[in-house]
């Protein structure tokens, strides 16, 4: 038993597990041994993601495919219950957000800080790696991040996909001085509006073809929002009026639906020696504008995932720089019944964009992540 001992008496742990096409089921999960280094922590808060609700309906993402069943979910933070024998900066009780992916820090990648992209990455919910809506998972203890008092549990578990938006905007070199475009107002085109915002940008123009979305960013600060259609033929009467919104160059935009039509705007649509950020990726290939793009030096970067982003993310909810609270639009408790309803809700779309698990787990619904 690790320091501390339990904070619960002995349970059976259970968990979400994906076992078939659109079929969740709560079933026994069983721990792996608590190491020296490790962590046991009690589930409060996971939210659903767009790639949960994509592995439910086609058991696959990218290259990664579902061959057996697989406890799911990555947003997540929890309570410490349990710490291993040479774990020094945690405590039983100690309120946490965890960082989902564990590289293997050998590499060259994860020696020169590029641990996001190391080629053996164990991630939450990624096969055949198992995630965290459970009652309880084992974690290292240098991945779980000490919540500061004033922010909650649902908060912190809303620090990975805040980290999404953060890592582009450090990517992107986002400051005072930069005008931000972004394609795309679901969760994952918000959590980058509010980040760029948090990084100083002084104005932020949002594009999407729903209302409700654009709405929802301007009520979370965007400085304008520009409606679009879904035809490629519009793309130049829509670099106007997107231009005209800015009033100003656009000097970096972030497409995070990763479209063709996206793409294509993004590309269009950024200044000379601008630079464009893709962060979605709806399509695996795409046919966009290159050579127009870089004949005006427009340069073209990717994300995946993140790193070293939680603290930030802890700062900037602690400092009231960035609150994430009005994108948690729905809460589920861990049964059957409901553990379906959430990823039904999120699948939906409609009004949702953050679910959480309650009880032991709260449940936010970032379900638009992949839809724009």
């Amino acid at each position: 038993m690790g320091k501390g001992g339990k904070s619960h008496e002995e349970e059976e742990n259970m968990a979400a597990w994906l076992v078939g096409l659109n079929t969740l089921k709560i079933q026994p999960f069983k721990l792996p041994p608590l190491g020296p280094h490790d962590v046991k922590v009690r589930m409060k808060a996971v939210g659903i993601c767009g790639s949960d609700v994509h592995f439910l309906k086609t058991l696959r993402l990218a290259d990664f495919v579902v061959k057996e069943p697989m406890v799911i979910g990555h947003e997540c933070a929890g309570i410490i219950e349990e710490v291993g024998s040479e774990v020094k900066n945690l405590v039983p009780g100690d309120r946490v957000a965890l960082e989902p992916g564990i590289s293997c820090w050998r590499c060259d990648l994860c020696k020169e800080g590029r641990y996001n992209l190391c080629p053996e990455m164990k991630f939450f919910a990624t096969p055949p790696v198992h995630g965290s809506l459970a009652h309880q998972v084992v974690h290292p203890a240098y991945l779980c991040f000490k919540l500061p008092d004033n922010v909650s549990l649902e908060e912190g578990a809303m620090c990975e996909p805040l980290s999404v938006g953060v890592h582009a905007c450090r990517r992107a070199n986002i400051g005072p001085e930069t005008n931000v475009l972004v394609m795309g107002a679901g969760p994952i085109g918000l959590v980058t509006m509010l980040a760029a915002r948090a990084f100083g940008a002084p104005r932020i123009v949002i594009v999407d073809v729903n209302d409700n979305r654009l709405s929802v960013a301007k009520d979370l600060g965007a400085d304008e929002v520009v409606k679009v259609s879904t035809n490629m033929q519009d793309i130049p009467e829509e670099v106007e009026r997107i231009c005209k919104a800015m009033g100003a160059g656009v000097d970096v935009s972030f497409d995070c639906a990763g479209l063709n039509k996206t793409m294509s705007t993004a590309l269009t649509a950024t200044s000379a020696g601008g630079k464009v950020c893709l962060v979605g990726m709806g399509h695996t290939e795409m046919t966009v504008p290159l050579t127009p793009a870089a004949t005006r030096e427009v340069d073209v970067i990717g994300i995946f995932r993140y790193k070293n982003t939680w603290p930030l993310c802890l700062e900037f909810l602690r400092s009231g720089k960035i609150d994430v609270k009005p994108l948690i639009t729905h809460r589920f408790g861990f049964s059957q019944k409901e553990v379906e309803e959430a990823f039904e809700t999120s699948a939906r779309g409609g009004n949702a964009i953050k679910i959480f698990r309650e009880t032991f787990l709260s449940y936010l619904v970032w379900h638009l992540v992949n839809n724009g």
